[in-house]
């Protein structure tokens, strides 16, 4: 059967939903194929070739230690970490994939500006899927606690894992091309991405996996989450016009043989970047947990040397933790472009 939200618009005519057997969400060009059992324990069971590299490799994500994004009224975006964003466009305060502590068996390797105990006021949580470097339970639940009125916008099927206490919690959940129900005068969109879902061992994509777009009058910015490269950047572009803002995965992308279905490697987000049609690649996914075979700080010194040779049309901006990028800013970068 083909899965959609019947209460939410679709927002791509030709799209029947997203295709939903033997319980599990299934598409034959953005369902990454499942890592094999021999391949994960083949690179587990040999030794990384830039195993010294990463060793001597000392990058660190700063930290701009400030709570004042929380409560002030411009508008702007605050990385906090991997995949974790505080946005705020039209007075409209959105937070995603929620991921504030040590995963299971790996360690944060950054800290957050703020308390956790800071983060109220939120109006949206944005959960781009349910593995736990973007799910994180204990995260989740202290947003909730924080902010009893925020309303969380998933991917369809994510709220099971919510367990009892999704009845008391305020969430839709929409498939690929659908829009969510907002009163503000902020659209935010569901879309796809090349990836995969598993929160334990017999769920396999049980639950959907996608992207945001959040858009008004003016700016728009997209959230991609988790994603290898795929059509369907360009597709987004074709269905939706060229984002202002792009923050794109650049992490997590060594071994190949491994990662590739399931994230992008620094040249391939550019590719992406590229797509879209983006003014302004803001890269995360990279610098807060060691998921991978590579440096922590490989991602950065590949874009920059990427800048240097003007490979990027348009803007790379790096973020510190906790630094403020206002979305003013986009519209100097458009000045600039066009002059």
């Amino acid at each position: 059967m083909y899965l959609l939200n019947p209460e939410l618009n679709t927002i791509k005519k030709d799209f029947q939903g997203n295709l939903f057997q033997n319980k599990m969400f299934e598409d034959a060009e953005y369902a990454a194929t499942k890592a094999s059992f021999k391949k994960v324990m083949q690179w587990q069971l040999s030794r990384n070739p830039q195993k010294e590299e990463k060793q001597q490799d000392d990058f660190r994500l700063k930290v701009d230690r400030n709570t004042s994004f929380i409560t002030s009224d411009e508008d702007l975006i605050v990385w906090l970490g991997h995949a974790s964003f505080f946005i705020r466009i039209n007075g409209i305060s959105f937070m995603t994939d929620p991921c504030f502590k040590d995963l299971p068996l790996v360690k944060r390797q950054v800290g957050l500006p703020c308390s956790i105990y800071d983060l109220i006021g939120m109006d949206y949580l944005l959960i781009s899927h349910g593995h736990r470097d973007h799910f994180d339970e204990a995260s989740v639940r202290q947003l909730l606690a924080q902010n009893p009125k925020m309303e969380l916008l998933l991917p369809l099927k994510i709220s099971d894992l919510l367990g009892k206490k999704k009845k008391n919690i305020k969430y839709q959940e929409a498939g690929w091309w659908q829009q969510y129900k907002l009163t503000e005068d902020v659209e935010v969109f569901f879309l796809p991405s090349k990836h995969w879902n598993r929160r334990f061992l017999n769920d396999f994509n049980h639950q959907l996996w996608g992207s945001f777009l959040i858009r008004t009058k003016e700016k728009s910015i997209y959230f991609g989450a988790d994603s290898a490269y795929a059509p369907h950047f360009k597709e987004i572009k074709e269905t939706l016009g060229s984002p202002d803002i792009c923050m794109l995965p650049v992490g997590a992308y060594k071994p190949s043989y491994v990662m590739k279905e399931a994230h992008m490697h620094p040249g391939e987000a550019v590719r992406a970047f590229d797509d879209l049609g983006g003014k302004v690649m803001i890269p995360m996914h990279y610098g807060t947990y060691d998921l991978s075979d590579e440096p922590l700080g490989e991602p950065v010194r590949i874009l920059k040397g990427m800048e240097m040779r003007n490979s990027i049309h348009g803007e790379l901006r790096f973020l510190n933790v906790g630094e403020k990028y206002r979305l003013q800013q986009v519209e100097a970068v458009a000045q600039h472009t066009k002059s």
